[in-house]
């Protein structure tokens, strides 16, 4: 017998489906275009893959920052839009690090960060998010100082998240926090809107993950999916 789908599993399937039907209603309503729409629905199908270890979430996120880089360059939102040029390679590295960063080329293991690299990260994303602000006032970005900020906590979310630690959903609730504020600021409602949903997916995330850590840590935890697996 199959089995039972887990609540947590029927949840994060609804919210993304609610997602796409949100971002076809909003173009047939004129509140977004077709470009948004799709940006939309591919973060939100990513995310849920990323929840569920899915190594098929880097395939997804390559075709989602492509589109999102020219959404974000048309509302001169230049940091998110070089963002997305960023997590294009990253999401290439991570994708390979998924599948053979664990031990002798094994696929790689959910882990905690050590608290030496997490400082070093947190400094990092204080010295990026001040050189990003300054670069971005210069260059007449709009909302400069929050375009920086998202943008370092971002990239060192998926830097995290590349090695599957944990805190990557940490850096990812505090991105998206202030994410659907910036966009509905911006006039993005339905890319607020998804960010809003990306936060209960985050926390979601967050949750699985510390629970497949603990798990593991147990040894009772089996390690992360290859390129056709997904958690149950």
């Amino acid at each position: 017998m199959p089995r039972p789908i887990s609540r947590q599993t029927a949840l994060l399937a609804t919210l993304t489906t609610a997602v796409a039907v949100l971002a076809v209603a909003g173009v047939r309503l004129g509140l977004s275009t077709w470009l948004e729409a799709a940006s939309v629905v591919t973060g939100a199908v990513c995310v849920w893959l990323t929840v569920r270890e899915s190594v098929w979430n880097f395939p997804i996120s390559l075709a989602n920052v492509s589109l999102f880089c020219v959404l974000f360059f048309q509302s001169r939102l230049f940091a998110d839009a070089g963002l997305q040029a960023v997590y294009f390679v990253l999401s290439l590295i991570g994708w390979r690090l998924w599948l053979h960063g664990g031990e002798r080329g094994t696929a790689l293991r959910i882990s905690r960060i050590r608290p030496r690299h997490a400082g070093v990260m947190v400094a990092c994303g204080i010295v990026l998010t001040l050189v990003l602000w300054m670069t971005l006032r210069y260059a007449g970005g709009s909302a400069s100082f929050f375009d920086a900020l998202t943008t370092s906590l971002s990239l060192c979310a998926q830097w995290m998240l590349n090695r599957k630690h944990v805190e990557s959903w940490y850096a990812w609730i505090a991105a998206d926090l202030v994410y659907v504020p910036l966009y509905a600021y911006k006039e993005l409602y339905l890319t607020a809107g998804l960010y809003a949903v990306f936060l209960v997916m985050a926390a979601m995330g967050l949750m699985q993950w510390r629970a497949t850590w603990r798990a593991q840590d147990g040894g009772t935890a089996h390690p992360a999916p290859g390129p056709v697996g997904a958690a149950a």
